[in-house]
């Protein structure tokens, strides 16, 4: 068999290497940081005295590529949520409280029940999800009709799938992530997310499946250049590689794009603020709200921490991490019914955390292939027909392996 090197041990070369060292490939992981997981994992913070996610992720029933992943390393009981499709929000201005409940079934007959729709909604309104599948432009220009299903609802699912204000964000990406999870029924859109932490779930099962089938993680290790020969990758760094050997490239686009010259590749990006906040709170009944009027967006409840994810937040980024942390504690004060001065807190701040979710960068999104016989491409900013989430890039990583396996 072939020996596979993957560089870049991100969830896009994690899932490219499972699904190769499962169909009895060698393979090698390249990681230029000091562990796997990219912008998915945990570690310790020391001021705040325990472990949190350097992001908060939330999957859906409907993402059947990064559970099928989960299943295969072992790890599919290591997700929580609730049993039934609940998305709790808060207007922290108004004080005002709402659970969106899609019944379980295709069908939408909770489009009929007021108390399951967001408030100052009729069941028509929901039509405008139909707009979205033919949009060829913008969200905000097939969506946004100032009313309250569009305030209350769709722009914050869509600021948090594309992480690109709905002005700019391309409606095609968020029509996919419709048809593949709400228009699929309430059971496609159960909300799951890590119970412990996200390498936990998502990075060390992986790593353990693909050592115990030979594999080898190289962490601290940066491939600095490419050699070519012969219309194929020849050599790693000036380190000569097999005939026949096969290469996945799953490095961030800027990445790719220096390594090979030409490249078409994303080249705007978004930022994601996440404010860990040591703080005990109700998680409810989802364990997770969306916060609506303030600074906060979605907040995440685990024992003894608070952890609030901004997408689109490009200028909040800009800003001091305590000027951020003050800003969000009383949208948390007013969700979770917290007292007091500001706790601990971490503010982690992504500032290319996805490519920019628009038409144009859409455009330049390439596909797993290359011209190299033996190198293929993975990562969340190729062309998967997703947004840049855990979804898109382990499906990106499990095409990079078919297309591989099948040469």
């Amino acid at each position: 068999m072939s020996h596979v090197h993957i560089i870049g041990a991100g969830l896009a070369g994690l899932s490219a290497g499972v699904a190769l060292a499962a169909a009895g490939r060698r393979v090698t992981l390249y990681e230029a940081g000091p562990a796997a997981g990219g912008r998915c994992r945990s570690y310790f913070d020391r001021e705040l005295g325990c472990r949190i996610d350097n992001g908060n992720h939330l999957l859906l029933s409907g993402n059947r590529a990064a559970l099928g992943y989960l299943a295969q390393i072992g790890a599919a009981d290591s997700l929580a949520g609730p049993q039934r499709p609940l998305f709790p929000f808060v207007d922290v201005a108004r004080g005002e409280r709402w659970t969106v409940a899609p019944s379980a079934g295709r069908l939408p007959w909770w489009l009929l029940r007021p108390s399951r729709r967001v408030p100052g909604t009729s069941a028509r309104d929901y039509l405008a999800l139909l707009r979205l599948l033919r949009a060829r432009g913008s969200v905000a220009a097939a969506l946004d009709d100032g009313g309250a299903l569009y305030r209350r609802l769709l722009e914050p699912l869509a600021i948090a799938a594309l992480n690109t204000p709905p002005q700019q964000g391309a409606a095609t990406l968020l029509a996919q992530v419709v048809r593949e999870t709400l228009l699929r029924g309430g059971g496609a859109t159960l909300p799951r997310f890590a119970r412990v932490g996200l390498s936990e779930s998502f990075v060390d099962p992986a790593v353990a499946y693909i050592s115990a089938r030979g594999g080898v993680l190289r962490t601290g290790q940066r491939i600095a250049a490419l050699g070519i020969a012969a219309g194929r990758v020849a050599a790693l760094d000036a380190v000569a590689l097999a005939d026949d050997a096969q290469v996945v490239l799953a490095v961030p686009p800027p990445v790719a794009a220096a390594l090979l010259p030409g490249l078409s590749v994303p080249d705007r990006f978004g930022a994601i603020v996440n404010v860990h906040v040591r703080a005990a709170a109700d998680p409810g009944p989802a364990g997770f709200v969306g916060l609506i009027g303030g600074t906060a967006e979605w907040a995440f409840v685990r024992p003894g921490i608070v952890s609030v994810t901004i997408s689109a937040a490009d200028a909040l980024a800009e800003l001091p991490a305590e000027t951020i942390a003050a800003r969000v504690w009383p949208d948390l004060c007013a969700a979770f019914g917290l007292a007091g001065t500001l706790p601990p807190w971490r503010v982690v701040k992504e500032r290319r955390a996805t490519f920019a979710a628009t038409v144009a960068q859409e455009q330049r999104r390439p596909g797993a292939r290359t011209a190299l016989a033996n190198l293929v491409l993975a990562g969340d900013w190729t062309a998967t027909g997703l947004p840049a989430t855990i979804e898109g890039a382990i499906r990106s990583g499990r095409t990079a392996a078919q297309l591989l396996l099948a040469r």
